[in-house]
């Protein structure tokens, strides 16, 4: 197996940057070019300070040595997937589409030719190749058995600059669920700080003190685990126990909404990791979780886009004959 090709850059950080944070600063350097793609190296630990590695928040003091290794961009080795897309917008900078349940969006075990990523290259050759991965166009993600609206990116650009607006939490996104039970309260806010499940590394779930309770509150950081935020909307209710719900994300972690929302006590039918236990479960066809509403501002035309698309084909009938 060939190795990945890194280009190196070595620095010596001059007076002029004393006080200067470290991801601030190698966010000029040309071949680096952003804070967060700087953020980025330094987590992934290609960037040494003094031949050690070091944090984005280390404030500089001159006189430091850096190595930065920055992975090239190689050849895709992806192998197109005539798959038909689901596009709702597509310009020469970017594509928003709804992606099926089912669809794992890139590479990962088990999946390696049968992708989202895969049916974008079969789409079209320009994407954007952030650091190098194999995850062309690639901004942000849904579960495999998640449907709903993305947003793909052509170039690094615009990459870039829609993964700020994700980062500043600019982005409108919307999400529809069915859970079981009935919840009472007709809304509310989810609040957490969601990490790697204890005993399950495939499962995550929020950071609890040392009284077992869930922390909810900013100001009392655990130290571990990232900040996630979750509104919710009751839509409706059935009889047979089960509540339609709107979501609104503030935060973007992996599995939010199933964990808020089955450490709630209301996991989302279909759900086999979270909680699949109501009766229901058996007759829905995959998650009932839907991102139904994305929006943002074009990087480059500036204009603000809001895209919305209702349940697809394999949950409309079961919303229709439960809610409607």
């Amino acid at each position: 197996m060939s190795q990945k090709k890194i280009n190196s850059i070595i620095l010596v950080i001059p007076d002029s940057a004393i006080g200067i944070r470290l991801d601030k600063y190698l966010g000029g350097i040309e071949g680096v070019d952003s804070r967060s793609r700087a953020l980025q190296l330094i987590q992934d630990n290609a960037v040494l300070l003094n031949g050690h590695v070091t944090k984005g928040s280390h404030v500089l003091k001159g006189g430091e040595t850096i190595l930065i290794e920055i992975p090239m961009a190689e050849p895709l080795t992806l192998q197109p997937l005539d798959l038909k897309l689901d596009i709702l917008f597509e310009d020469q900078y970017l594509i928003v589409l709804n992606k099926p349940s089912g669809l794992v969006v890139h590479p990962a075990a088990g999946h390696a030719q049968d992708t989202l990523v895969n049916a974008l290259i079969a789409h079209t050759k320009d994407y954007s190749m952030k650091f190098g991965e194999q995850r062309p166009g690639i901004v942000h993600r849904l579960d495999k058995d998640t449907s709903g609206i993305m947003v793909v990116s052509k170039s690094d650009s615009v990459h870039e600059a829609l993964s700020l607006q994700f980062k500043e939490r600019t982005i409108n996104r919307y999400y529809l669920a069915v859970t079981a039970g009935l919840i009472k309260t007709p809304d509310g806010a989810i609040t957490s700080f969601l990490a790697r499940h204890p005993k399950d590394r495939k499962r995550y779930s929020s950071v609890r003190d040392a009284n077992k309770k869930i922390i909810r509150d900013f100001k009392f950081n655990p130290g571990v685990g990232k900040w996630s935020h979750t509104e919710f909307k009751v839509l409706g209710t059935h009889k047979s126990g089960l509540t339609y719900v709107k979501l609104k994300l503030h935060t973007g972690r992996t599995h939010q909404i199933r964990v808020h929302l089955s450490e709630l006590g209301h996991p989302i039918l279909g759900d086999t990791i979270y909680g699949n236990t109501h009766s229901n479960s058996k007759k829905v066809p995959r998650l009932a979780l839907h991102a139904a509403e994305l929006g943002f501002q074009h990087p480059v035309t500036k204009e603000n886009m809001n895209f919305k698309n209702e349940w697809p084909s394999d949950f409309s009938e079961f919303i229709l004959n439960h809610f409607v």
